[in-house]
């Protein structure tokens, strides 16, 4: 398998943040004389000496003057709506991306931009471990071929070892060779002791007596730093060694203070809101002491349903014939735990009193006794080897549960445990590997849960758990000593936990993608707890740490090792353009902690919280007086203080925010944002995407829930009940399930020409400014003027805005991106862009990611507004199949997003939002015979994309005794844009209806269901 990737908007925007920093930077390359030696040369009959030059091909120095970087530096931050920063030293940047959302790939493709745009070649990627420093470079492994087809060249890069000979070869070839050079390094390898580590300080013959670290310096290289916040103070003084141009910091938690010029934000909760990462869920084993420690309890769940009362999975002590065992069990109300242990006397008075799925905080089990116990929670007689097998057992039973779900779409699921000791996995006697306590433990509690689960899903799962032995689908990760033995690493950074062990990851790095393959049999990971940095898969969907935590290590990092977006066997992306509303019920980690959700969710939203801290919360003058607002018509707004009094009174008066409550956006703001219905004050008008979004990014900061308690979700694998077999249901289902297509008859030339207009009228990319200077190389030099950068002479300058833009070196299939995501035809694309103004269309040659991505926003805009009339469904022999109902991933929490129905085709209704759970009860009480929210399997195709609706109803009224089929209306949270393509999509199901019932089926649009009431007796 090889893994495959695509444009991603939001690390373009990254990436052209840094590039906009040098805007009207002179383009150029820098050659220099370093030192000139005699060579001798023999032909064989005679010798003579030949005069070698040594030349280097360094970053040419930055031509900008310091106020046109600050004014530079000072709009990227306005347009990332990033304070600005004062007093900041120019040449420092930093960037922030949220763990899992690809940031070294993001500094890899800059090297390429800053390459493109202003000729800079040189690279030093400064990573503060050997683990986090092999990530690196498998980084620029994997997406070299993909970088090699979307620039034509290729970056050579090297890892700098203090113990590879090849080192000298590799630095003198950074210095020498003219194409991007990137040079990898962790910084023990200059700043350690030792022979080894200090030879970069030494002079060498292989260097013609020269040191590496001036052969370095003489190029002035970039310095990218990884993870910056791990590197001491003193460390970051020795960074000055390089004489870097400059630096660039990529961390998803920078040092409080050391964010110089920070330019880019993709924080948590915008990681999480894009739906650029996975969910996080948590199991917690919470340990409590009862008054007998002899009585052992553990509750595992607690499961809910309409056809009986609530049971719960509980784990006791049974005397049998083998002796007293620990055994999970069903348990309900009136069971008395002295009968179901085989009467072992310290259950005596463990008689069920009441097993509560709805509990306010936790579902919970009562005895009469007066004990009580909530999921999550072991009492009584536990030791640490026990909560080990507890939690052994929770991340098998969570594996399963993913995997039954993923297989059939091809996606292979991945488990991490984290360790303290290896021989706890794995151990040698007589130089034989023997299997540790921890892996006994694993294969017992796999081969029990197998049981369980292979029996309960379709045949080709069945198939593929058969297919492996237990001792082959699990493989241990660790470092490697000279016997070939895995061992513990050696950890030189206790606080840290560096591990600087050369041979750590080399197993694990060279078999990323193979993990990722159904054929390859291992699915469960055991590492060392020390090697959490520096690897991730993006198919790990549940972690374990065995044994608690160390304090010094972070929740963040804990979890950071499985937050990446999963991939299927063909190495596809599973992102939210593929699997839309399913993108978090696929997506999803589970942490299983030793700890209660309460202690591990507290102190990871802790650091989070404390990570954004810059982040403006609520409604104060911070957050809003210096901004500019920017429309599609390229008109801007920009707050003062009149604004803002104005702009607050507005929202309060509206119910937009709350005065009492610290300012802060409310419920309301959203509901009339999703539901299209916000208002502006008449200032803003025309602006109303630009202060939604706004005021939105303060309302996520309040209330976005980054971890969930995996536990509370009791609702889980929904199968139809009886009312899904009712006649009606049927008969509504039968008139529905068949499945069409469409073909559209437009006129392509008025297309053409809206399109045109729309792009001449509101495509707008900021232009580039170029600072032309003249200069030569200095009659005579020196090794002082060489190194300080002073052998070049500067003479006259100009600066001009670019309007004719030399052409890209990255070849883009321009026409093809667009056909692609607009479903016009070659000749239509081009039809268009032959038409534009040649103004537009040179925006291209300087940004043509953004370029693409505006110019098919506009043409599906002007698209949807035209293929309404011209579109005719026909239907095929082709039906939905009842298994969209059967076959799904609905998870939820009774009385938090989900509610218990009557008329539903499910027992319970998971909901997306307060206006969905209000119509559901509506529905409930109202005069209707059942109804179905319909799963998000039933799509109807549109040229602008598919369509799910929401709610199929029956009604059972004399007055209105027909079915009727109904979608609510939602406006649109991410742009105007898109608020035309929904109504597209809208009156596409309208004729999609229409065709499949003949008028028998309504559909149509409403808010609520009085105003469906309405449209029925109407």
């Amino acid at each position: 398998m090889k893994l495959k990737f695509k444009h991603q908007s939001y690390q373009d925007d990254a990436v052209r943040s840094l590039v906009n920093c040098f805007l009207g930077q002179k383009k150029g390359s820098r050659r220099d004389l370093l030192a000139r030696y005699k060579h001798t040369v023999d032909t064989g009959l005679f010798a003579h000496d030949e005069e070698v030059e040594i030349i280097s091909f360094g970053n040419q120095s930055i031509t900008l003057t310091e106020s046109e970087r600050i004014k530079n530096i000072r709009e990227v931050q306005r347009l990332n709506d990033i304070n600005y920063s004062d007093n900041q030293p120019l040449d420092e940047f930093s960037i922030e991306m949220e763990t899992g959302t690809g940031k070294t790939f993001t500094y890899i493709k800059s090297m390429y931009e800053l390459n493109k745009e202003y000729g800079w070649s040189k690279f030093i990627v400064m990573v503060p471990s050997i683990a986090i420093r092999e990530g690196v470079q498998k980084s620029f492994d994997i997406t070299q071929d993909y970088f090699q087809e979307l620039y034509h060249k290729k970056i050579r890069y090297f890892v700098y070892n203090s113990s590879n000979s090849s080192n000298i070869a590799n630095i003198n070839t950074f210095a020498s060779d003219d194409s991007i050079q990137v040079m990898i390094i962790n910084y023990q390898a200059f700043n350690a002791k030792g022979t080894a580590n200090r030879r970069i300080y030494e002079e060498l013959d292989e260097l013609q007596s020269r040191r590496p670290i001036d052969v370095i310096k003489s190029v002035h290289p970039i310095l990218i730093v990884d993870e910056p916040q791990k590197f001491g103070d003193k460390t970051e003084e020795l960074f000055d060694e390089f004489k870097p141009l400059f630096k660039v910091r990529y961390s998803a938690t920078h040092k409080r203070g050391k964010e110089y010029n920070k330019i880019y934000r993709l924080d948590a909760i915008d990681a999480y809101n894009q739906k650029l990462v996975k969910k996080i869920n948590v199991k917690g084993i919470e340990v409590l002491h009862n008054k007998s420690e002899d009585t052992y309890l553990f509750l595992d769940s607690v499961n809910i349903s309409q056809k009986h009362d609530p049971e719960a999975i509980m784990e006791i002590e049974v005397k049998s014939s083998n002796g007293v065992n620990r055994r999970l069990m069903k348990i309900k109300a009136g069971d008395d735990l002295y009968t179901k242990s085989g009467e072992l006397q310290q259950y005596k008075g463990y008689v069920v009193s009441e097993i509560d799925g709805r509990y306010d905080q936790y579902d919970k089990v009562f005895f009469t006794n007066g004990v009580e116990i909530q999921v999550g929670q072991a009492v009584g007689d536990v030791d640490e080897s026990h909560i080990i097998r507890i939690q052994i057992r929770e991340t098998i039973r969570s594996h399963f549960e993913k995997e039954k779900e993923l297989h059939k779409l091809g996606i292979k699921v991945l488990s991490l445990f984290f360790i303290d000791e290896v021989a706890k996995y794995k151990y040698y006697e007589d130089g034989s590997a023997l299997k540790g306590e921890y892996a006994k433990i694993f294969e017992e509690e796999y081969n029990k849960a197998l049981i369980d689960y292979r029996t309960l899903f379709d045949e080709d799962y069945v198939k593929y758990l058969d297919s492996f032995d237990t001792g082959k689908i699990h493989a241990g990760y660790f470092s490697i000593d000279k016997k070939g033995h895995e061992v513990d690493p050696s950890i030189n950074d206790k606080k840290e936990y560096l591990s600087f062990d050369e041979d750590a990851y080399d197993l694990i790095m060279k078999d990323k993608e193979r993990l990722l393959s159904l054929e390859e049999p291992v699915r469960f990971i055991f590492s060392h707890s020390a090697l959490r940095e520096g690897w991730d898969n993006p198919n790990i969907f549940q972690i374990c740490t065995l044994k608690h935590s160390n304090s010094e290590i972070s929740k963040r990092q804990e979890i950071g090792r499985g937050l990446r977006i999963c991939v299927n066997n063909d190495g596809e992306r599973m992102d939210y353009s593929v699997l839309e509303n399913n993108f978090h019920s696929i997506n999803t980690l589970t942490v299983v902690a030793s700890e209660s959700y309460d202690s591990f969710a507290k102190a990871l939203q802790t650091e989070i919280s404390e990570s954004l801290s810059e982040r403006p919360k609520n409604f104060t003058q911070e957050s809003f007086i210096g901004k500019i607002l920017t429309n599609e018509a390229g008109e801007h707004y920009e707050f003062t203080p009149e604004h803002f009094q104005d702009l607050l009174i507005f929202n309060v008066t509206n119910g937009y925010v709350d005065q009492k409550d610290n300012y802060k956006i409310t419920d309301k703001f959203v509901e009339d944002m999703e539901n299209g219905k916000l208002e502006v004050m008449p200032d803003l008008v025309g602006f109303e995407e630009q202060i939604g979004q706004l005021m939105k990014r303060l309302y996520s900061t309040n209330n976005t829930k980054l971890v969930s308690d995996e536990r509370r979700e009791n609702i889980k694998n929904l199968v139809p009940n009886a009312n899904f077999m009712k006649k009606e249901f049927q008969d509504l289902w039968n008139k529905i399930n068949i499945k069409t297509i469409y073909e559209v008859d437009f006129d392509t030339n008025e297309l053409i020409d809206k399109a045109v207009q729309s792009i001449n009228g509101k495509l707008n990319i900021a232009k580039m400014q170029v600072k032309i200077t003249e200069g030569e190389q200095k009659d005579k030099m020196s090794s002082v003027s060489v190194n300080s950068g002073s052998s070049m002479t500067e003479g006259k300058t100009k600066t001009e805005t670019v309007e004719d833009f030399s052409p890209s070196m990255v070849e883009y299939d321009l026409i093809g991106e667009i056909t692609k995501d607009t479903g016009l035809t070659r000749k239509t694309v081009i039809d268009i862009l032959t038409k534009i103004t040649p103004e537009k269309f040179n925006y291209y040659q300087f940004n043509p990611e953004e370029f693409i991505r505006k110019v098919c926003n506009l043409i599906n805009q002007e698209k949807a507004t035209t293929i309404i009339d011209g579109i005719t469904y026909h239907k095929t022999e082709n039906k939905f199949d009842n298994d969209i109902f059967t076959i799904n991933n609905v998870r939820g929490e009774l009385g938090e997003n989900a509610i218990d129905v009557k008329k539903h085709i499910y027992d319970f209704l998971v909901t997306d939002s307060k206006n969905e759970r209000e119509f559901a009860k509506k529905l409930e009480s109202g005069e209707v015979t059942v109804y179905a929210k319909l799963p998000n399997g039933f799509k109807i195709p549109t040229p602008v994309g598919n369509y799910n609706p929401d709610w199929a109803i029956v009604f059972d009224n004399p007055s209105f005794k027909y079915i009727y089929f109904i979608a609510e209306t939602k406006g649109s949270m991410d742009s105007l844009e898109l608020r035309d393509v929904e109504k597209a999509k809208i009156e596409c199901a309208k004729k999609h209806f229409k065709c499949i019932s003949n008028d028998e089926v309504k559909y149509d649009v409403v808010d609520s269901y009085e105003s469906l009431i309405n449209l029925l007796t109407a």
